[in-house]
């Protein structure tokens, strides 16, 4: 089976985040001074062959550990669908 999964990265909260900083400023400067905070993050979309749901998670969460995110400053989660 294939399935299609969205890998969202974030930087951890506790993790300063200078090009959200960056980001905010420059929309403060646009004047959107609504917004008060910005965390600039990442997408990855990949299709995965798997026998099963399972298999596909366990795949997705090894690689985003050992390649995608760097697991000591970002978080991650995704989404998992049938392609």
């Amino acid at each position: 089976m294939k399935f299609k999964a969205i890998i969202h990265i974030m930087p951890r909260p506790e993790i300063l985040d200078p090009q959200g900083k960056a980001t905010l400023h420059g929309l403060h400067n646009l004047g959107f001074s609504q917004v008060e905070q910005v965390r600039i993050g990442k997408q990855v979309e990949i299709t995965v062959e798997a026998d099963d749901a399972e298999s596909a998670r366990a795949s997705l969460e090894e690689a985003c550990r050992k390649l995608l995110a760097n697991p000591v400053i970002e978080q991650f989660r995704f989404e998992l669908t049938e392609a």
